[in-house]
């Protein structure tokens, strides 16, 4: 049920996202000085405002995420993993501050698995 839902909410989304994109609509008219925007500007400021939907769905896939999160704990970890590998691209320099670092983690994480057991 909760698989079909999303499907569905994601498939809303995308069609008013299509639809905000291939039909032009009168329903709203930029007006700046009493004067309605028109020319460039008019492209600039529509694609603006596509970028704010765009955002905003954004944010909702993350909640979507979230509120099911079956594969949302997964989907978080491979994103805090890419995160990993494109900072350690861009600094390698902090690479000799990451290897102890990583070593302390795992000491951690091996701590934490034999308190939990017991």
């Amino acid at each position: 049920m909760a698989k079909k839902l999303a499907i569905a909410l994601a498939v809303v989304m995308l069609a008013i996202v299509a639809w905000g994109l291939f039909l032009e609509s009168s329903g709203v008219t930029i007006v700046i000085n009493g004067q309605e925007v028109t020319g460039p500007l008019k492209g600039g400021i529509g694609a603006a405002g596509l970028v704010v939907a765009v955002i905003a769905l954004f944010c909702a896939a993350i909640l979507l995420v979230f509120v099911f999160a079956g594969i949302g704990v997964i989907v978080l970890g491979s994103v805090v993993f890419v995160g990993v590998i494109a900072a350690w691209l861009a600094f390698p320099f902090l690479l000799p501050l990451l290897i102890p670092l990583a070593i302390l983690w795992g000491f951690i994480a091996i701590a934490w698995r034999q308190h939990t057991s017991s």
